[in-house]
């Protein structure tokens, strides 16, 4: 496939994605030969360690191809982007539960599904210039691919934050936030990975690890949690109207461009995620209840018509008041019973 290349190396597994021109954006043939590859790696004696990494400067995967999703949902066909989904979630699983060590080389923009591929590994490694951000609730979706459960495991509020402004995170800011594990010159990555490759030791990366250039999450962090400690999005609005500083008004300018119905379930996601029983099956399970929705009830075709298709930038939104009814929430949430998603293999 001349869009990624998957072979091993060595002791590891190796897969580099190869479509540069297009940031590196996951098409569905893109997920399925990932899942082959890590089933095949599964029980292999040969492979210690799964390296993922990307082709070109700009990016490691910008998310996923979402061109196909728009074609065919608004001719009425929601089966294909409820298939793309389930099948996306059950990779974002196995990588997050692999047996084996898995590592990403984080350049660039890493956003939506580029998170679900390359943020649930155990070594998860950023440069100078990573950009992570989880930017789904400007196109009508909620923060998934698993992304939400690292939102809710984020420290203090930062989930409400990242996940309803879309804000993105230098490798500092990722690091802090739970996206990332190190910090790591971006010059020194070929050879860290070919030595990786050759050896199968993951220690190998611990005396490249340096100090990450200075981010601003963390001296944010006591602004932001009482700024999004609101129960609903109509708090966090009246909480950020109310305050003048640069942060709150920045904040709401950013949520002003996207989906209230997204962000208010996001909102909810991240509460009933956060605490002891936040599990990756429990995120992946709230997020595909939306997902499921998100065409015929939510706002993700209209989303993806103003950003992508038309570029008006000027999406009519549901709930556009921003007032968004506690029913519509728990309807976009509710069990989907004999469609809800199922993890095991295919």
């Amino acid at each position: 496939m001349s869009d990624i290349d998957i072979r091993k190396k060595g002791r590891a597994g190796r897969i580099t994605l190869t479509r540069a021109k297009a940031l590196n954006a996951m098409t569905y043939e893109m997920c399925l030969a990932i899942e082959r590859a890590f089933d095949d790696w599964r029980d292999d004696d040969e492979v210690e360690v799964v390296i993922l990494d990307a082709e070109g400067e700009r990016a490691f995967c910008s998310g996923g191809d979402i061109a196909e999703l728009y074609a065919t949902g608004t001719k009425g066909d929601y089966a294909y982007g409820r298939k793309f989904w389930a099948d996306e979630y059950r990779l974002n699983h196995k990588i997050f539960s692999y047996p084996k060590p898995v590592v990403s080389f984080l350049q660039g923009f890493t956003m939506g599904g580029g998170v679900g591929i390359g943020c649930h590994g155990t070594h998860r490694i950023v440069g100078e210039t990573s950009q992570i951000a989880m930017p789904e609730c400007g196109i009508g979706l909620v923060p998934d691919v698993g992304g939400s459960l690292l939102l809710a495991l984020a420290p203090g509020r930062l989930g409400e934050y990242l996940g309803l402004t879309t804000a993105r995170m230098g490798p500092a800011d990722a690091i802090h936030a739970g996206f990332a594990d190190m910090f790591i010159p971006e010059q020194k990555w070929p050879q860290l990975i070919d030595t990786l490759a050759r050896s199968g030791d993951t220690t190998v990366l611990d005396p490249a690890v340096e100090d990450a250039p200075a981010g601003t999450l963390k001296e944010a962090q006591t602004q932001i949690d009482a700024l999004f400690a609101g129960e609903a999005l109509e708090d966090i609005g009246r909480t950020l109207a109310a305050d003048d500083s640069d942060l709150a008004q920045d904040a709401a300018k950013k949520m002003s461009r996207n989906s209230p119905l997204s962000m208010a379930c996001t909102i909810e996601i991240l509460h009933r995620l956060r605490g002891p029983s936040a599990t990756m099956e429990k995120a992946l399970d709230l997020e595909y209840r939306f997902t499921y929705r998100a065409m015929e009830d939510g706002d993700f075709l209209e989303g993806i018509r103003a950003a992508i298709i038309d570029k008006d930038r000027n999406p009519k939104w549901q709930f556009a008041d921003r007032d968004v009814p506690t029913a519509a929430v728990a309807k976009m949430l509710q069990p989907l019973g004999a469609d809800a998603l199922k993890l095991e293999d295919h």
